[in-house]
């Protein structure tokens, strides 16, 4: 009886092991090294600048979308600090994101 819970004991280890290093595979293969991703946003819609910026939920890519229609395109990305919600801090995380 001992044997057989120390045979189960050490597969269930190896096991979970095996597991730990199978999901830190998976998540080193869904980085996206070499892909440049860029977002214009004088003519991005609310999905694409949800999904492309970092920090930007539905909220805010609508908070863009209004401000822009109301007093014209973005001459610089600095800009988008104007928008409510949005500060320096912002606009640095996805400043190399950002094309006009």
């Amino acid at each position: 009886m001992k044997r057989i819970l120390t045979l189960l004991s050490t597969l269930m280890l190896t096991l979970t092991l095996f597991s730990a290093s199978v999901t830190a595979e998976v998540t080193k293969s869904d980085t996206h090294e070499g892909i440049e991703i860029t977002v214009n946003i004088n003519q991005a819609g609310a999905e694409e600048l949800k999904t492309l910026l970092v920090g930007v939920g539905e909220s805010k890519a609508q908070a863009i979308i209004d401000y822009r229609n109301a007093n014209g395109k973005f001459v610089k990305a600095d800009d988008l600090t104007k928008v409510k919600g949005i500060g320096d801090k912002l606009v640095e995380k996805n400043r190399d994101r950002i094309t006009l």
